[in-house]
């Protein structure tokens, strides 16, 4: 239920569905409100209240309505072209980011919202006894929301220009990742129940072998796995699990997401329960799901490198986001596989990604895409330093060593100038002796 909440909460039609609400109680209130008054006089707030008539009225209401349906049409109309060169430019991932927003959806749903309160207000005024009802109130209030609608439409037309820009939106998928490390890898552990036992000598040893396979109920990507309620269930029915998938892994139906063990106590309820703890969607998404995040910037710096953009200061944007994100989750304990119960039985058995498989991908990539950019080339060389220095992982220091030389001779088959060959490994040496504790990395 919580999954699907955030799911509808996260969604580009979410808050313009809210402010419309909004936007018909308002009318409806305010339409009440005049019929109670009538012509009544306001005593000293007369002056805040324009009495146009029906006609008037009618034209204002016509206008705004109109006026403001052709704005957002228009101005959604061009910024879906504007993301759709972004996208193509930089990752099709990043139209995500749009959806997801609150800028654009405040803009729509204000729009939304002034359109549908005209129509409200419009409908009210009517012929009643040989006289036509006009609620006054809610006429002048259509006007203020007509100038707050222009105020919105410059503010649109800033954030669009300021959304499509590199540095924008390699911020927010550094955001997306500084978030998922933060969530799945925390700062300290101190004394939570996973860390008891950390060895895995409590597994049951029929675990694997005798445990009942959950199979997922659905196609798509792992968007998110509710261990807490994983949890409890294993608590309930005293049950060992172990998770076959993480977030961000890809199911078609029937295959498993879970062993659960002992299989005696595993019932097609049970069973159930457990897969309907693996939500999943048609896309991945960042909030679980660190390889995805770190995925979107490794992919703007590969599309930045292709001969059709061929936009180095964009992949060295892109590897500085990254580098922020990397040195966070290096420089994080990894969390136990096992997870336990306030009584100090074993419950769940889950792995989380590793943090050298990021690395190894990441670095591969660069040198796959990089060897004929050496800016990028020495970037990258910086990222594998700030990321050794930073690392607590005793696997991560030599591995960058390797990839710095794989970098180097990468390079050097490409047939550069000896002069360049010669800086990258003159750059090469000072990381491997820097990681070795001999010099610091400049």
């Amino acid at each position: 239920m919580t999954n699907r909440w955030n799911r509808i909460r996260d969604s580009f039609w979410f808050l313009p569905a809210v402010l419309s609400g909004l936007a018909v109680v308002i009318a409806e209130t305010l339409i009440a409100v005049d019929r109670t008054l009538g012509d009544a006089d306001l005593g000293p707030f007369t002056f805040l209240v324009n009495r146009i008539g029906e006609a008037g009225s009618r034209d204002v209401l016509g206008s705004i309505a109109g006026s403001v349906l052709g704005v957002a049409a228009t101005s959604f109309s061009i910024t879906i072209a504007v993301l759709a060169t972004a996208s193509s430019t930089y990752g099709p991932r990043l139209v995500r980011n749009f959806m997801a927003d609150r800028g654009n959806q405040f803009v729509l749903g204000v729009f939304a919202a002034t359109f549908l309160y005209c129509l409200l207000v419009l409908r009210s005024i009517r012929e009643t006894g040989g006289d036509y009802f006009v609620p006054h109130l809610a006429v002048n209030l259509a006007v203020l929301l007509a100038v707050a609608s222009i105020g919105v439409l410059v503010y649109f037309i800033n954030h669009i220009a300021a959304s499509v820009q590199v540095h924008t939106l390699a911020r927010r998928v550094r955001l997306d990742l500084v978030a998922a490390i933060d969530l799945l890898y925390p700062e300290e552990l101190g004394s939570a129940p996973e860390e008891v036992g950390t060895g895995g000598h409590d597994v049951p040893h029929g675990l694997r072998i005798e445990g009942v396979t959950v199979p997922a109920t659905r196609p798509g990507y792992v968007n998110r796995v509710a261990d807490e309620r994983l949890l409890d269930l294993a608590r309930a029915h005293d049950l060992v699990l172990c998770l076959q998938v993480q977030p961000g892994s890809h199911l078609v139906a029937g295959q498993g997401v879970a062993l659960a063990w002992p299989p005696d106590r595993v019932t097609d309820e049970v069973r159930d329960r457990i897969a309907a703890c693996f939500a999943t969607a048609e896309s991945r998404t960042p909030h679980q799901d660190v390889d995805y995040a770190v995925l979107v910037l490794e992919e703007m710096a590969v599309r930045a490198l292709s001969p059709s953009t061929n936009d180095p200061y964009t992949a060295i944007n892109a590897l500085d986001d990254l580098t922020v994100g990397l040195v966070r989750l290096v420089g994080r304990p990894l969390p136990s596989a096992h997870r336990y119960d306030d009584s100090g039985e074993l419950r769940i058995v889950a792995t989380r990604v590793v943090p050298v498989q990021l690395v190894d991908r990441v670095f591969d990539a660069m040198r796959w895409h990089a060897t004929g950019h050496p800016s990028v080339l020495h970037r990258t060389l910086d990222l594998a330093g700030s990321v050794a220095a930073a690392s607590v992982h005793a696997d991560i220091g030599p591995r960058l060593v390797e990839h710095a030389r794989r970098i180097v001779e990468a390079y050097e088959r490409s047939s550069p100038q000896r002069c360049d060959l010669d800086e990258l490994r003159r750059h090469a040496a000072e990381l491997e002796a820097a990681v070795v504790g001999r010099t610091p990395v400049h």
